[in-house]
């Protein structure tokens, strides 16, 4: 039976009190992430170093309490929030830069360090570290690779997944493996692949070996607005039709364009109905040949407006305002809810136009700001949650645009991960094999299941069920690694 209380003791007498929270409003605190499901924490844990994160494990195997990593708490899927008898261990504290080696282009970081102190920290060096989610001043490294975070840069530069070369990681039973190597790909199966994005289901991170990317010599950062969401939707793919795959392709609706320009004063086009933030870098003559083909495409599209940023300083006004979108959006509504779906490109304007209907439909406001380049949609859905039955309207609306992106072709996230919030979707893309593939590569990482337990997959998934064929002919059964999945409480 688990004993939280033994493994305070433990953890408090190894790591110091000052290290282990366990007050009331501390865990409260603790008991969810960005997104609208709140949990329950029993002790919320804070290590220094890798070592201290082998402790937490192990003390938790003993008294046999689950454990929920989690970072900043910037998720937005509910990965990082604790149900049942958890010790939420954070790394909030392990912010070292381990190294930077330019000359092998890479670098060696601990999980808890920000997304953006990293890019600081490379300034000088001619390199820069890829991935920029849009919360990357507050969203860790480690969170970017549980959850394979995106940004707007990686429509041609690629989401996390193409940016880790390699993980420390503490298994359930307080084992440390290293999985991928600092060198070319390293033999055998891809297990790097496996823990990036797994969402701390397989173990937890405490050093993360990141690919540094070379600056590139040219960079053109345009602004184009639109007088419709079709036109706008339609560049999108005219762009990528014709050869040109921009290093950002960004799209924003009338209302969130609005909404930033108030908040962050970039000179956005409020008369147009959507904009356009397009970057294309590389050899100063290929960004200009690219410039000129995305400008024509725009052009036959009925762009209303074209400008170019005209020097850093204006190219980093123009990303302020898209970076700042969902800081900007409280002033639409004090609560917002979203998905990240993934739709065909070519798609876009069909599902957009779904998206409004449904929320229409239901009198839920609705704004859209998406890595359009690759399909990564994220409608807001804005609410008072003191409205009453507003919060039913808004999770209806919700599951609606979910299936609607998911019969377009679409895939449930782009970059925010599955969690609690998107768990029970998981059978609309998955058959009830798949999902017992991955209960058993989850259950061959962590045979105790108590490795942020009921994230992820949904009830059912079952490894037991599941014989794995060997030699054609022969067969062996692996553990069943289910669990029954209480639900949190929305907020």
């Amino acid at each position: 039976m688990p004993n939280v209380e033994a493994a305070r003791r433990t953890l408090e007498e190894a790591l110091g009190a000052d290290a282990v929270l366990s007050d009331p409003l501390a865990l409260r605190l603790y008991a969810r992430d960005a997104s609208m499901v709140e949990g329950s924490a029993d002790l919320v844990v804070f290590p220094r170093s890798a070592d201290d994160v082998v402790v937490c494990v192990q003390a938790a195997a003993a008294h046999e309490v689950n454990v929920v990593p989690r970072g900043s708490g910037t998720g937005l899927a509910g990965a990082s929030t604790p149900i049942g008898d958890a010790i939420v261990v954070v790394t909030s504290k392990m912010t070292r830069i381990l190294e930077i080696r330019p000359e092998d282009r890479l670098a060696w970081v601990e999980p808890g360090l920000f997304n953006l102190d990293l890019g600081m920290a490379l300034r000088g060096t001619g390199f820069t570290y890829m991935p920029d989610p849009s919360s990357q001043q507050v969203s860790s490294i480690g969170g970017n690779v549980a959850t394979n975070a995106g940004g707007p840069h990686c429509l041609a530069y690629g989401v996390t997944s193409a940016h880790v070369l390699a993980l420390d990681v503490v298994l359930s039973d307080g084992t440390v493996a290293r999985v991928g190597a600092e060198g070319p790909e390293a033999a055998g199966y891809d297990l790097r692949g496996v823990v990036v994005g797994s969402e701390g289901t397989v173990g937890l991170v405490t050093a993360v070996c990141v690919r540094l990317t070379p600056e590139p010599p040219a960079i053109r950062t345009m602004l184009m607005g639109f007088a419709t969401v079709e036109d706008c939707a339609a560049t999108v793919s005219a762009i990528i039709a014709g050869g040109v795959v921009p290093a950002a392709l960004e799209m924003m609706d009338r209302g969130i364009v609005r909404a930033v320009e108030a908040f962050a004063h970039a000179g956005y086009p409020t008369d147009a109905a959507a904009v356009l933030l397009v970057e294309v870098d590389g050899i100063a003559s290929g960004v200009e040949a690219e410039a000129l083909e995305v400008e024509e495409a725009a052009r036959t599209h009925g762009v209303g407006s074209i400008r170019v940023a005209a020097s850093p300083d204006e190219r980093a006004l123009l990303w302020k305002g898209r970076k700042s979108a969902f800081g900007a959006i409280a002033q639409i509504a004090p609560h917002y809810h979203l998905h990240d779906c993934v739709v065909p490109r070519t798609k876009l304007v069909e599902v957009l136009t779904g998206v409004y209907a449904i929320c229409r439909r239901e009198g839920i406001t609705v704004t859209n700001v998406f890595h359009a380049g690759d399909g990564n949609l994220h409608p807001l859905l804005s609410f008072d949650r003191s409205e009453p039955g507003v919060l039913e309207r808004v999770l209806r609306s919700s599951e609606e645009i979910v299936r609607l992106c998911v019969d377009a072709g679409g895939s449930l996230s782009g970059e925010h991960g599955i969690g609690l919030e998107k768990r029970d979707f998981m059978p609309l893309v998955f058959t009830d094999e798949d999902l017992a593939v991955q209960a058993c590569v989850r259950s061959a990482f962590d045979p105790s299941g108590r490795m942020n337990p009921q994230k992820v997959l949904p009830d059912g998934a079952r490894c037991g069920d599941f014989v794995v064929a060997a030699s054609g002919t022969d067969a062996a059964r692996v553990g069943d690694a289910a669990h029954a999945i209480p639900e949190g409480t929305w907020m």
